[in-house]
């Protein structure tokens, strides 16, 4: 059995252990309002973390040049190299 099919396993038992393990404490102990606030506390720290942090990432990046901006210097290396071949072939011409 190759590893990524074992981890396939070792991860759907977990999950259907948890599940079970969940419904259990949920229904049948006297634990239910406990479990579920610490569920429901455990949601909302996972939900609004990833909230803060795209809005973390957000606030930091800097902004993208405009395109104009990009598109200048894209010409300006296509100059560099229509300069440089030319200059390159008029050496290879004088060569000869």
């Amino acid at each position: 059995m190759n590893r990524d099919k074992a981890i396939g396993i070792g991860l759907l038992v977990i999950s259907v252990v948890i599940i079970l393990a969940y419904i259990y404490l949920t229904f049948f102990t006297p634990y239910t309002t406990l479990v579920l606030q610490i569920t429901d506390t455990l949601i909302i720290i996972v939900v609004f973390g990833i909230l803060a942090w795209v809005g973390y990432a957000l606030a930091t990046t800097p902004p993208p040049k405009p395109i104009e901006e990009i598109e200048k210097e894209i010409e300006a290396e296509l100059k560099k190299l229509e300069e440089e071949t030319k200059q390159e072939q008029q050496k290879a011409q004088q060569q000869q």
